[in-house]
């Protein structure tokens, strides 16, 4: 490491060096001499009382010895001096008692009643000699009185100590020690509040390594592992390809390290805010500035916390404390949930929390808040905050990790191949690299399941399938990389899994073509929109939106699943039940959950019936309408800014508004099919597999049954079952029967010469 980044650390990380183990012993033992003397001394005046019956009973004796007593004097009439040294003598720096002393400005008073508190912890007999030193049984804690009666000599000394134990007093400000209320009184005063050592605060002195419980729900520790920054495979632009395979490139790794240089010098925390979307790499850059610096990353998922301000702020003082104990870097990713009004209260919080720890007013520590969204400014803003904007990785970051990860497994593809696989899917380094491990396995399962012919499990069989050599095909890296997005759209829509190619489809040839210029157009967005530069051009609009215009059941479906198929992405189709909604901006609020999981998700969105979602604006009557018409508006709004693929279909066009239509690639008619088409989509109906007879007339079919594909795909699915329920194979009279009952369910009279089995 350079001789500046030892320094950057030396700087920036705080010791956290094994606690010092041998001055709470010492600190113990002077304790044990302490409560020694002092029971010692109410031995000598005859005992404290009868614990046992501790409130039960007053006696006269027991009054007059109250009486005798100097107000606010201690118990045990210690003379100026007889409370010896402090507890806690000189401790070896650095140490967990050095530590909290220097960070939070506690005086050697306070660490004696660290060491007063800390002590039932460790062992558990000064429950015992608490509860005989405090005449109760059951105050197995020390209590504020006994602390000031153990370190006190006089009623005005114990008065002027009351003061550590006030709100704005060093171990109570910053939680180190808790007061916790008598159980047996309503309103106890402050001398009858039990001390009780912060849980963090004990673990640290103890040197353990584990989280706090209380962090657990929504925190983990972050091993950043060795230095990843160097040359990164993402490329140098910070927006857009920040980091790759965990390396931070050189732009944003020299401004980070120039960052916590300034904060070095200026002696000021230092507070980032990373915003961009899912996967531009706002994590990883701050794993990596932890591993450049040498620190731990501490991670918290602030959409995981209480709702409760009261709560949060509670949390964000364990967390932050953490951070501190731990040498690490703060990692506070999901902030935008808490900037909304809901909870504002919130959020205010989380700024407090952001403000100076420590006795000296500054903390020495970097923070970095995570989000979608860009920071807005506001009066109650940390002075310091910078806020950094992160992009998606570009297309030749993308390839460039594919390439990378297939290397790794000795797997090569061609330049097509690549260009494929960075295209069509906007993945994360990260997610590439799982994509490039998933496939990986399924090749091996793959290789391991292939059959071994008739000698079945055999040594020489089982040697010969080298099992290392399995390399995954392209179809497999292709699946391997659709399952990692859509996982957020899935909870939403449905995913229909593409089955249908393009010997299903019957159309004219205008049509065919229109369907493969869709794909064309989906495989060369990288060429006409990067390498030719139209992404210049367009700040919005450079979605692919089709719209497939038709009768029912003329193959608009059916070409959309083809479409996903070629071009081997999901395809979701859009649930209208689901969405629109009779209660004012439902819909618009349901559509922008489903945009906003679809800009993280490589997948075509289908929307079956849009005439029903995106249909014209209509004049304004009454408040129905004008809510009507502004999610209408939303939803033009979307459309435009959406990038990925989306299909609508529709019965009728005239019933979409004029906006959406402009805002489309292409539009595709689906006329109804004449008799020649209906006679292709008979054929390509049946499997190859069907038994069909030899009187099937496919011809005769076309020109009786003049309906559209999805009609005849029900005919000879009914038919099939018909002959199926007789045993033989699909016989004419089974069609011209399936055709009648398609006919009823339409409410049609079909009056063909032909006859069903059952009607002659």
């Amino acid at each position: 490491m350079s001789d500046r980044g030892k320094t950057l650390i030396e700087s920036v990380r705080i010791t956290n060096s094994p606690p010092g183990l041998p001055d709470l012993i010492a600190s113990l033992r002077r304790l044990d001499a302490l409560l020694d003397q002092l029971v010692g001394a109410a031995h000598a005046k005859g005992g404290v009382g009868a614990a046992a019956l501790r409130g039960m009973y007053v006696g006269p004796e027991e009054a007059a010895q109250l009486l005798v007593r100097a107000p606010c004097a201690p118990p045990f009439n210690l003379a100026p001096g007889e409370a010896g040294a402090p507890l806690v003598g000189p401790v070896a720096a650095p140490s967990g008692l050095s530590l909290l002393q220097n960070w939070f400005g506690l005086s050697p008073f306070d660490l004696d009643v660290v060491v007063i508190a800390l002590a039932p912890e460790l062992d558990l007999r000064y429950e015992r000699l608490y509860g005989y030193l405090q005449d109760d049984v059951t105050r197995r804690r020390a209590t504020v009185d006994l602390a000031l009666s153990l370190r006190t000599s006089s009623a005005e000394e114990k008065m002027a100590r009351l003061a550590h134990f006030a709100p704005d007093a060093p171990l109570i400000r910053h939680a180190v020690l808790h007061l916790l209320p008598d159980p047996n009184q309503a309103h106890p005063p402050l001398l009858a509040h039990y001390l009780k050592l912060d849980p963090q605060i004990i673990g640290a002195l103890l040197g353990h390594g584990g989280l706090d419980a209380r962090l657990a729900s929504f925190c983990r520790f972050v091993d950043p592992g060795p230095n990843l920054a160097g040359p990164s495979l993402a490329g140098s632009s910070l927006a857009g390809s920040s980091l790759g395979q965990g390396q931070i490139n050189p732009e944003l790794r020299q401004g980070l390290l120039a960052l916590v240089e300034h904060a070095r010098q200026s002696r000021r925390s230092l507070t980032l805010h990373f915003h961009g979307p899912a996967g531009a790499g706002k994590f990883d850059a701050a794993r990596a500035l932890a591993a450049e610096l040498g620190l731990g990353l501490l991670h918290a998922d602030l959409g995981r916390t209480a709702e409760a301000a009261a709560e949060l702020d509670a949390s964000m003082k364990v967390l932050r404390r953490e951070a501190w104990l731990k040498n690490a870097i703060l990692y506070l990713d999901g902030v935008d949930p808490l900037r909304g009004e809901e909870r504002a209260a919130s959020f205010r919080s989380l700024l407090c929390a952001l403000s100076p720890l420590g006795a000296s007013g500054q903390y020495d520590g970097i923070t970095v808040l995570s989000g979608r969204h860009p920071w807005i400014p506001s009066r109650d803003d940390p002075s310091d905050l910078i806020s950094i904007a992160f992009g998606r990785l570009d297309f030749a970051a993308r390839r460039k990790c594919w390439r990378a990860s297939l290397t790794e497994f000795g797997k090569d593809l061609t330049d097509q191949e690549f260009d494929g696989l960075a295209g069509r899917f906007r993945l994360t380094a990260e997610q590439i690299a799982q994509a490039v491990a998933s496939a990986r396995s399924q090749a091996l399962w793959r290789a391991a399941a292939t059959p071994m012919g008739e000698a079945g499990l055999t040594a020489p069989n089982l040697a010969a399938l080298n099992l290392a050599a399995a390399k995954p095909t392209l179809s497999e890296l292709f699946a391997a990389a659709r399952a990692q997005s859509g996982h957020e759209l899935a909870r939403l829509v449905r995913r229909i899994k593409p089955k249908q190619t393009w010997r299903d489809i019957v159309v004219p040839q205008d049509q065919t073509a229109q369907l493969r210029e869709i794909c064309d157009q989906a495989r060369l967005r990288q060429l006409v929109y990067e390498d030719w530069g139209f992404d210049r051009k367009l700040s919005i609009g450079k979605g692919l939106g089709t719209l497939f215009v038709g009768p029912p059941g003329t193959g608009k479906t059916m070409a959309a699943e083809i479409i996903a198929g070629e071009l081997e992405l999901d395809l979701y189709k859009i649930d209208l039940s689901q969405v629109v909604s009779k209660y004012i901006g439902e819909t618009s609020k349901n559509l922008d959950r489903i945009f906003t999981a679809a800009e993280r998700t490589n997948a075509i969105l289908f929307f079956d019936e849009a005439d029903a979602l995106f249909g014209k604006r209509s004049e304004v009557k009454d408040s129905h309408d004008r809510y009507a018409n502004i999610e209408i508006g939303y939803l033009l709004q979307k459309m435009e800014e959406y990038e990925g693929i989306a299909i609508l279909a529709t019965n009728l066009r005239q019933n979409l508004d004029d906006a959406f239509l402009r805002r489309l690639q292409s539009i595709v008619e689906f006329p109804f099919p004449d008799e020649e088409y209906r006679r292709r989509i008979w054929e390509v109906t049946f499997p190859p597999e069907a038994p069909l007879a030899e009187d099937v007339n496919f011809a005769f079919l076309a020109q009786e049954v003049k309906l559209a594909g999805g009609n005849i795909k029900n005919i000879a699915l009914a038919a099939a079952f018909y002959a199926a329920a007789q045993g033989g194979k699909i016989r004419m009279e089974d069609l011209i029967r399936a055709a009648r009952r398609e006919h009823q369910k339409l409410g049609r009279i079909w009056g063909s010469k032909r006859r069903g089995p059952t009607e002659e």
